[in-house]
C-alpha cells in the first residue's frame, strides 16, 4: 500500500511548497483534484489540456522529487438538475481528456445526486422509505438518471484509457455505501468499484472495517479520513448535523485528522483488514480537520499512517 496524499490537504500551500513537503514527509504518490467541490489549488487544468510543455513541467516537477500522480479526481455532482450539475459535468470531461495525456488510469469521483423528478432544480438524497413516494422518487433516480449517465459515463472513459473510477461513499450522492455501490457496479460493470472513505460511513453509523470487508475487490481506492463523534452533543442531537464545518465547536461530529477521532488501534486492525482481502493499492490521506493548522493535521496523520501501515518506511 503506497503513501498518497489529496493535494487539497496541503491547499494553502502553493505547488512547489506542496510537492516539497509532500515528498520530505515521505509521500509516494499524490491525488489531485481537478475541480467542482475542489478549487483545484495545484492543477490548471485548461493549461495543462492546451499545452504539451506545460504537462511536461507538471510531471516533471512531481518526478523530480520522487512522487507519481496516483489519480485525478473530480468529485462534485454531476447529475445536480441545475446550471452547477452542467458545469461540473464540463469539469468530469476535461479530467477525463487530461487523465489521458498524462497516462493516469484511475479516476476518483462521485457519483452525482439527481432531483427527485423531471421538473426539479435542486438534488434530493432519499434516506427513508416512507412516505411511499420517497421509494418512486429513488426508482426514478436510479433508473432514469444514474443508470444512463454511467452507462455513457464509463463508455467515455474507456475511450480515454481510463481503467478504474472510484466512487466515494459520501452522504447526499447515490453511492454513500457498499450496498449502493454494488447496485451500480451489478448494472454498469466492473470499471465502476469504491473510493471507501471511512470518515462519511462513521457519521453516517456505519463500520468501515465490516464495509471494507463486504466490498473486497470492490475498493479501488481508499481516502485515509477520520471524524470525531462530539460527546455531549451527539447524544441530545443524534448524527445527523445540519450546522456547517466551520461552527465544529457546535457540531455532534466532525472530521478530525487521523487518531483524533479514532486511535491507532482502530486504524491498526482496518488497514490489516484490508491488506488481507488483498487491497494494495494508494492509502490517500484527506485532511479536512478545522480545529488545527494544515501542516499539523497533515504531519500528525502522516506519523500514525506510517506506524499503522503493515509495511516498513525507510
Amino acid at each position: 500500500m503506497r503513501l498518497c496524499l489529496v493535494t487539497d490537504s496541503l491547499g494553502s500551500l502553493s505547488f512547489e511548497d506542496m510537492i516539497d513537503t509532500s515528498a520530505s514527509l515521505g509521500y509516494e504518490s499524490l491525488e489531485f483534484a481537478c475541480g467542482n467541490w475542489s478549487n483545484a489549488p495545484h492543477i490548471e487544468i485548461d493549461e495543462l489540456l492546451e499545452s504539451s510543455i506545460e504537462r511536461e513541467k507538471f510531471v516533471n516537477s512531481i518526478i523530480s522529487k520522487g512522487l507519481g500522480i496516483e489519480a485525478l479526481n473530480c468529485s462534485g455532482n454531476q447529475l445536480a438538475p441545475n446550471e452547477e450539475g452542467k458545469a461540473h459535468q464540463i469539469v468530469v470531461e476535461k479530467t477525463f481528456r487530461l487523465a489521458e495525456l498524462l497516462g493516469i488510469k484511475k479516476i476518483v469521483m462521485m457519483s452525482g445526486l439527481p432531483g427527485g423528478g423531471p421538473e426539479d432544480k435542486s438534488p434530493n438524497w432519499i434516506t427513508t422509505s416512507w412516505p411511499p413516494e420517497t421509494t418512486e422518487i429513488l426508482n426514478w433516480q436510479w433508473n432514469e438518471k444514474a443508470f444512463p449517465y454511467w452507462e455513457k459515463t464509463v463508455k467515455k472513459a474507456k475511450e480515454h484509457g481510463i481503467e478504474k473510477i472510484a466512487l466515494e461513499n459520501h452522504g447526499c450522492q447515490l453511492v454513500y455505501n457498499p450496498t449502493t455501490l454494488f447496485k451500480l457496479r451489478n448494472q454498469i460493470g466492473e470499471m465502476i468499484g469504491m473510493n471507501l472513505d471511512p470518515s462519511h460511513l462513521f457519521w453516517m453509523g456505519g463500520d468501515p472495517i465490516l464495509a471494507a470487508r463486504h466490498l473486497g475487490d470492490a475498493i479501488y481506492h481508499i481516502h485515509a479520513k477520520d471524524v470525531r463523534v462530539e460527546r455531549g452533543l451527539v447524544g441530545t442531537d443524534g448524527l445527523l448535523d445540519t450546522k456547517t464545518t466551520d461552527l465544529f465547536t457546535e457540531r455532534s461530529w466532525n472530521f478530525a485528522a487521523l487518531g483524533y477521532g479514532h486511535d491507532t488501534l482502530w486504524w491498526s486492525e482496518f488497514f490489516s483488514i484490508v491488506n488481507m482481502i488483498g487491497y494494495d493499492g494508494p492509502i490517500s490521506l484527506e485532511n479536512e480537520d478545522q480545529t488545527m493548522d494544515q501542516l499539523t493535521a497533515v504531519t500528525k496523520s502522516t506519523k500514525l499512517l506510517k506506524n499503522t501501515l503493515p509495511r516498513v518506511f525507510a
